[in-house]
């Protein structure tokens, strides 16, 4: 295929060579919202020089350097999660955002404090997904006291340190799941919950949800003890077989956190699917196909694309403002996805 020219490129964002021309060399000043289509188009065509377009757009423009920590970066989750941050930084009209997106080597306190120093020492503001363990929240403290703002995603943590939360409300999701099996099971019986682990505080709202509504609306069906799968699919699948074993009046499992292919891939082996009603969390290629074969019921996802959009928002404005506002939480409406709406 021939390299897009700057023909190509007039033509994609409709405008002028001349214009492109002037976007390209900087010699008179255009128009942001022109400037920003030219880039946009450059993007889109693969044009060579969108790096150099990138640079005159944005010139004028704050930078910030925005740091996140995320959890396991080989699942797919956290995959898609890793994009939509890069995504929404560069859709940012109001600012230049370096984005460095980063993962723990472990889910441990030591781990997560060491990335967590690292990436103060070279960004404005930090965002991450942790455990709520007592020595993150020191070290939390110790970047509050640097200046540097820290935000929770998904599972709240270092609460009245941080400054805010961002992510769905987990004790809903919990009563939703539980509302789905309550409706869907064929009769009443066992249902049982995955929590990867209760040091993330927002599997632990999801199993508070997920019991309260059973117990206020649906006291027919019978809670078993919580099980810890530490959010791998190989634990949450040895468990979920023993689950079928040692309870046949299993009616219902609810997958909390990570970890839903195992549960996925037991109820398929032991062709139950449409007899267990399995809910999970996020829209993956797994719980897709889950949801394709009968096997999933419904899977709760987050917004990634709003979350990652609001948290640009909050992060540049923490760094601009200096904000020194009481620690809040931001709640966003979560997706349902059933069979017949993937």
């Amino acid at each position: 295929m021939r390299r897009p020219t700057i023909s190509d490129l007039a033509r994609a964002s409709g405008v002028s060579i001349a214009t492109v021309d002037r976007v390209l060399n900087g010699r008179h000043r255009v128009r942001e919202e022109t400037a920003r289509r030219v880039y946009d188009a450059a993007q889109s065509i693969g044009y060579h020089a969108v790096g150099l377009i990138r640079q005159r757009v944005f010139e004028d423009l704050p930078q910030y350097r925005l740091a996140f920590l995320l959890q396991k970066p080989m699942q797919p989750f956290y995959q898609a999660f890793a994009r939509e941050i890069e995504t929404a930084a560069r859709a940012v009209t109001s600012a230049r955002i370096q984005a460095q997106i980063d993962f723990p080597s472990a889910s441990t306190p030591a781990a997560i404090v060491e990335k967590l120093r690292a990436l103060g020492a070279r960004n404005q503001a930090i965002a991450l997904v942790a455990p709520d363990y007592p020595a993150v929240t020191a070290a939390i403290e110790e970047l509050k006291e640097k200046g540097i703002p820290v935000f929770s995603l998904l599972s709240d943590f270092a609460s009245g340190v941080r400054n805010a939360y961002i992510g769905v409300n987990n004790r809903k999701v919990g009563r939703t799941a539980a509302w789905a099996i309550a409706k869907t099971a064929r009769v009443p019986g066992k249902v049982a919950c995955f929590v990867g682990s209760h040091r993330f505080h927002g599997h632990e709202l999801r199993e508070i949800g997920f019991r309260s509504y059973f117990r206020e609306n649906a006291p027919e069906f019978d809670v078993v003890d919580t099980l810890i799968n530490l959010d791998t699919p190989e634990i949450t699948h040895e468990a979920t077989l023993t689950l079928l074993q040692k309870h046949p009046d299993l009616v219902g499992i609810y997958v909390c956190g990570g970890g839903m292919e195992g549960a996925i891939s037991a109820i398929r082996e032991e062709n139950l699917g449409g007899r267990i009603v399995l809910v999970v969390n996020e829209l993956t290629p797994d719980s897709k196909a889950g949801l394709a074969d009968d096997i999933v019921a419904m899977a709760i996802g987050t917004p990634l694309p709003t979350l990652c959009k609001e948290l640009m928002v909050l992060m540049t404005g923490a760094i601009k403002n200096c904000e020194t506002v009481a620690p809040g939480q931001f709640f966003l409406p979560f997706d349902i996805h059933i069979s017949e709406n993937i």
